[in-house]
């Protein structure tokens, strides 16, 4: 069996004074910020914050100055990332893009590809939309169906992406898709394209959340057709770089910290006479210290230029449990019917009792994340 070491990260002083100053952006920034504006966490989308923020440079942060990025540590990253998320920062327009698609283009998109869209990344201008899941695929990639054919100067898409997020907003995708043969693995012939969503052919269908907002959509490809320099790496290498998006995707803190001000506020309610409210919260905050260790020790790892993947598949399903127990505690400490229904309280416990289910979807289900943390440690 193989063992696993995340290591600890530990945060010098230089950390906690770039601490200090987010802080006071963002209490500036967010002065009026409405109590429904922070429930959508890190998926609200302010292009002018965004904006904002990539002055500021603390976006790209990790990335080559030659493209705009500013060459400091993941981190100095990881700080940002954490008080974005603890200040619920409308941070939609810009996070996919910097979290993983910008990465991605550092380490397998053509050089046009990256001097033209990382230095727009890094200012708050380009957001960038998933496009992994397939319908009857969901989140095994490996059965994805959508195809591109090569053809003079470039490729032909055609097939459909579902639960593409960002895809109704924004104006690219990197999609995953066919070149090739499956290969007995199933994992050969994938590929990753960059891809323009205001491309002739493409049709984008909104898909809503329980909450009736339509934030995912269902992308159509009819014969679209996408540069050959705008392929990402090597034709059927899209497996390998799948892994590597992935890796990004769930490494992050917003993979435990979604549920966040739902907690505050539980912890403002409680009732400090209760015991019930003092060994659920308890618990609940016990974890969240726990799972942030956990997390900054990826962000350790990434600094010293290693791969997370299994460490951040441990983490990504710790965190979507926690995440998803806390507007079960919600309900089960505080009576719907005795809550002020116009509180923060009430607004929280209703919307996120409604998203939490996504939260076990998106980055990957439980159960493909266990099997990645069993093949890891060599016990399957």
């Amino acid at each position: 069996m193989h063992g696993l070491e995340i290591g600890e990260c530990v945060l010098d002083g230089n950390c906690e004074v770039l601490r200090q100053e987010v802080r006071a952006f963002l209490a500036e920034s967010l002065a009026s910020q409405t109590t429904e504006q922070k429930m959508l966490s890190w998926t609200g989308v302010d292009f002018e914050f965004s904006r904002k923020l990539g002055a500021r440079g603390w976006i790209g942060m990790t990335w080559p100055k030659c493209y705009g990025g500013h060459e400091r540590s993941a981190i100095e990253r990881y700080v940002v990332t954490e008080e974005l998320l603890a200040a619920g920062a409308p941070c939609g327009g810009h996070w996919t893009a910097d979290r993983q698609h910008g990465p991605m283009l550092l380490r397998f998109g053509s050089e046009e590809l990256k001097s033209t869209f990382l230095p727009r990344i890094v200012r708050g201008e380009l957001a960038t939309a998933i496009g992994m899941s397939e319908p009857d695929s969901g989140s095994d990639l490996a059965s994805i169906r959508t195809k591109a054919e090569r053809v003079a100067d470039g490729w032909v898409i055609n097939g459909r992406k579902i639960w593409s997020s960002g895809s109704l907003q924004f104006p690219y995708m990197v999609a995953l898709v066919r070149t090739g043969e499956r290969g007995e693995d199933r994992h050969g012939g994938l590929s990753q394209f960059w891809v323009d969503l205001k491309a002739p052919g493409i049709t984008i269908r909104p898909v809503q959340f329980l909450t009736g907002e339509p934030k995912w959509g269902e992308v159509t490809f009819d014969n679209v057709f996408v540069r050959s320099d705008y392929l990402l790496g090597e034709p059927g290498n899209g497996w390998g770089q799948v892994t590597t998006e992935l890796g990004y995707e769930r490494s992050g803190p917003d993979r435990y910290l979604s549920s966040l001000h739902l907690l505050l506020e539980m912890l403002d309610s409680a009732n400090p006479d209760d015991p019930r409210h003092a060994a659920v919260l308890g618990k609940l905050v016990a974890e969240l210290s726990t799972l942030r260790q956990l997390s900054l020790g990826i962000a350790g790892i990434l600094s010293r230029g290693e791969n997370p993947g299994l460490a951040s598949s441990i983490v990504k399903d710790l965190g979507t449990t926690f995440e998803q127990q806390i507007p079960e505690s919600a309900h089960e400490l505080f009576d719907a019917a005795l809550v002020d229904p116009d509180s923060s309280l009430a607004a929280m416990m209703n919307y996120l009792v409604q998203l939490a289910p996504s939260f076990s979807i998106r980055g990957g289900t439980r159960e493909v994340l266990r099997g990645i943390i069993a093949r890891g440690l060599g016990i399957r």
